[in-house]
């Protein structure tokens, strides 16, 4: 199959060396320099991406996807509130009913009641806040991500606890108090008696039944689940079907923001949702941005070897005047002469990023395999570098690169088109 009389000549004044040595070392510079930015663009990515995915995944984990809370501090909400203000009163609800209500809702896929409180817990070691959250046993495997990360004990062993009930903290904050699985610990709850000699707080015996480690210092250091029924009991509640909240898992976790409110909405007054996205928007907000900043400095690079582009072409149009001069007085148009250098600059940006797509996503499968670079324990929810790598990303880096190399060349093949032949020829 015979080439295009453009690509031919433009492949000829690339590859020959006799002449233009120069000229093909700075076409070689720029074409090493486009594969090192585009190599360093899909890395950059798919360590951002890695690092946000991880961080969504333990936030979802620990926190479901969604919260359905209600504005009087308890749900079910009092049975003389309706959902319009001005209307008729409602009738008391169970909780098991309102979760049914909510699982009517289209992509909803679970709720489990969960009751939040913030007490103190004491070991052999000392005291500690603990966020502490009732959970139901039956429908947790189902919401909570976070009993996947158990290290040691039994998520079963929460609710046949015997004697004393039974409490699941992180191992960093077990450290931290001097007890693992089986110890006893003490759980200084807000609640309490008044008597002439002031509040005195109750004090509740409960014993670690497992340790989990989601590799987030927050969680791990401040975290305990006990059971719903547990909990009722901690706050002096026992007898009464009441929670905090319920924690919804919904079929698309990037539309939970969406399918949130229209929980919200269906149960109306006062009942409020809020989703892991609205809860975590300034965080993600803030990766997205430091994302979008890393490709900014990463993409320069592609930016400096397109330069290099516009450097070599526009030195080998000042090379090769008289054999332009020569085609274009045997016929050759000036669209022709354009295009053979812009093929050129367009040759050097495919062959660079192809080589960058291969570098770089070799390096990236080098990351994931051997995870030779380790990160600081405890700073970092992981201890190496996590690497995703999304369509969307690699098609925007192949096209950006391949668009700059293109948009160097339109300068040196306008000025070899717009050559006079005459002038040229007489020059030389």
């Amino acid at each position: 199959m015979l080439l295009r009389f453009e690509l031919f000549v433009a492949l000829r004044y690339l590859l020959g060396r006799r002449k233009q040595t120069f000229v093909s070392v700075i076409s070689l510079i720029s074409t090493i320099g486009v594969t090192i930015g585009v190599a360093a663009l899909i890395i950059v990515m798919g360590i951002i991406n890695g690092f946000t995915t991880d961080l969504r995944d333990k936030i979802i984990g620990v926190n479901a996807h969604a919260m359905l809370m209600s504005s009087t501090g308890a749900v079910p909400a009092a049975p003389f509130a309706s959902a319009n203000p001005d209307g008729p009163p409602r009738d008391a609800e169970s909780l098991e009913s309102l979760r049914n209500r909510i699982l009517d809702t289209p992509g909803v896929t679970n709720a489990m009641p969960f009751i939040y409180s913030e007490l103190m817990i004491s070991g052999p070691r000392g005291a500690k806040g603990l966020i502490l959250r009732g959970i139901e046993m039956k429908s947790a495997p189902g919401v909570l991500g976070m009993i996947k990360h158990i290290t040691r004990g039994s998520f079963a062993d929460l609710g046949a606890a015997i004697g004393s009930p039974g409490i699941i903290i992180g191992q960093t904050l077990a450290s931290r108090i001097g007890v693992t699985v089986g110890s006893r610990v003490n759980l200084l709850t807000p609640t309490g008696d008044t008597s002439a000699a002031g509040f005195t707080p109750r004090v509740k015996n409960a014993r670690v039944v497992a340790l989990f480690a989601t590799g987030m210092e927050l969680y791990d250091s401040s975290l305990g689940l006990v059971s719903l029924e547990t909990a009722r009991d901690l706050l002096g509640r026992p007898n009464g079907d009441w929670a905090t909240g319920l924690e919804l898992t919904v079929d698309d976790a990037d539309k939970a923001d969406r399918i949130a409110e229209e929980v919200g909405q269906g149960l109306g007054h006062p009942y409020y949702t809020r989703s892991w996205i609205e809860m975590n928007e300034s965080l993600f907000a803030a990766l997205k941005l430091e994302k979008l900043g890393m490709a900014i400095m990463v993409t320069l690079i592609i930016l400096v070897a397109s330069f290099s582009i516009v450097t070599a072409l526009v030195m080998l149009v000042m090379e090769k005047t008289r054999d332009i001069a020569i085609l274009m007085s045997m016929g050759a148009r000036a669209a022709s002469i354009r295009r053979i250098f812009m093929l050129q600059g367009l040759i050097i940006g495919l062959v660079g990023t192809a080589s960058g797509f291969g570098l770089g996503l070799a390096i990236c499968e080098l990351l994931k395999r051997y995870q030779f670079i380790k990160l600081p324990p405890g700073v970092y929810s992981l201890d190496y570098l996590p690497i995703l790598l999304q369509w969307g990303d690699l098609t925007l880096i192949a096209a950006g690169s391949v668009i700059l190399c293109f948009l160097a060349t339109l300068y040196p093949a306008g000025q070899a088109a717009s050559l006079n032949p005459v002038d040229a020829l007489r020059h030389e």
